[in-house]
């Protein structure tokens, strides 16, 4: 590869720039017309506007997209996370115009990222997933009957999406019926489907994803991730290794998250996702992602590794350079996602213009960020502002250093979620590795006037 088009914006964009230079391949960015000014754009070795601020016109754009690799005469495409990263029609459409999708093949994207058809391939490859529907309802009283025999609460997910659109906890049939019509329209307006399927609902639950990395004939695993801080079914906070999970369950976790991998024959960078019960030590898997995650430098802190950089060198080469000896694990991580949120309202997100941006620094502080003094913060998109991850040799060491760097950061023009993440690090049951993934509705914000919003 000479030349890669990267098709995403913020700190995931300046990711995928830096991997190119490490690897001596050309980056060309694409822009919004309000990204025109954003700090891959000055980074990148060439830009390219491909449409107005808005999502739509822009990085969903297919069209815009591939003219924009085909003008410049890149090789390959780079999804980055979110947008059309899990895609397939997008990563065909790549395949059609001889450019290298920088991910799985687009078989794989489509049959993992219906989450009903991914739990029937979890089942084919001996991986437990929770008592549900083995595909997507028809209607109210086929949903009415599975919740029946699974028993109440039960989860109505969306097949095609994540995130927790479209996702409901519905305690009674009266509510399942009054629920699944609402929630298969936000299902469809997020994500054009509004299949959903019926999934036992398990309360109190760590959420434990697992890395893997494949090229189609090998899979290997870079150790587990926990994303139980949540609020509305999004990721606060992640960290690796799992506090709450015993050496044996982590085994039993990461070779089923091989197993299925290898299944599929996967290929690129991938995450399947678990639901933990820690006192049983029962676990189920949820879904899969097919691209690299948002908190991927938690594993590039305790592995080493550059998963992108990888990404790019397997979809280059179709081999993956590495065998599961070849993966060693050191100290603990833990990352912060530092969102231009206000906590107190409901983590309601407050675009504006960043008056001052301070980024932490320091032993075993990294900042992954597109930020910077003056920046105009678009309100089309999400509103992550920095990654902060701290390493350190033992989960005291890097909660220490992550205090320490979130006392160092210094943000003005928005609110933040930085208070938060103070808060939480002072937490005793935080503190302890004791937190589920309602932990921050039901403990932290226990008695808040926002809580119905979490």
């Amino acid at each position: 590869m000479r030349r890669i088009l990267v098709a995403n914006r913020g700190e995931i964009a300046l990711r995928v720039i830096r991997a190119c230079r490490d690897l001596g391949i050309e980056a060309v960015q694409v822009h919004s017309s309000a990204d025109q000014d954003s700090l891959p754009v000055r980074l990148a070795d060439a830009s390219v506007c491909i449409g107005g601020p808005s999502a739509t016109e822009s990085y969903l754009n297919v069209d815009a997209l591939i003219d924009a690799a085909m003008r410049t005469g890149c090789d390959a495409v780079h999804p980055g996370y979110g947008f059309l990263s899990e895609n397939a029609g997008f990563a065909r459409t790549c395949e059609e115009r001889g450019l290298v999708f920088i991910g799985p093949n687009p078989a794989v994207i489509d049959a993992m990222g219906d989450k009903a058809a991914a739990r029937r391939i979890a089942v084919e490859a001996g991986v437990p997933v929770s008592p549900g529907s083995p595909d997507p309802v028809s209607g109210a009283d086929e949903a009415a009957a599975i919740a029946g025999k699974v028993g109440y609460p039960v989860l109505i997910k969306a097949s095609a999406g994540g995130g927790g659109r479209g996702m409901r906890v519905v305690a009674d049939e009266a509510a399942l019926r009054d629920t699944l019509e609402r929630a298969s329209a936000e299902a469809a307006a997020s994500f054009g489907n509004g299949a959903v399927y019926i999934e036992k609902y398990l309360p109190r639950v760590r959420h434990v994803e697992v890395q893997v990395m494949g090229d189609g004939d090998h899979v290997v695993h870079m150790g587990e991730r926990d994303c139980s801080v949540q609020r509305r079914h999004q990721k606060l906070v992640e960290e690796s290794p799992s506090p709450g999970i015993s050496s044996d369950l982590r085994r039993r976790i990461t070779e089923s998250a091989c197993a299925l991998a290898r299944h599929v024959r996967y290929r690129s960078a991938g995450t399947l996702e678990f639901i933990v019960d820690a006192d049983s030590e029962e676990f189920f898997f949820i879904e899969m992602n097919t691209r690299i995650q948002v908190e991927h430098p938690v594993t590039e802190a305790v592995t080493g590794l550059d998963l992108v950089k990888l990404q790019i060198i397997v979809a280059d080469t179709g081999i993956l350079p590495l065998r599961q000896e070849d993966v060693h694990f050191s100290g603990h991580a833990i990352e912060c996602r530092i969102n231009a949120e206000d906590p107190d309202k409901g983590f309601l997100p407050k675009p504006g213009v960043l008056k001052d941006f301070h980024a932490p620094a320091g032993p075993g502080i990294r900042v992954d960020s597109h930020a910077y003094p003056g920046y105009a913060l678009p309100p089309y998109y999400d509103s992550l502002l920095a990654k902060i991850v701290s390493w350190g040799r033992t989960r005291e060491e890097a909660i220490a250093r992550m205090r320490r760097a979130l006392a160092e950061t210094r943000v003005e023009g928005v609110p933040t979620t930085i208070g938060f993440h103070q808060r939480l690090l002072s937490d005793d049951r935080f503190l302890a590795g004791a937190v589920h993934t309602r932990y921050v509705r039901e403990t932290m914000w226990a008695g808040h006037p926002m809580q119905h919003m979490l």
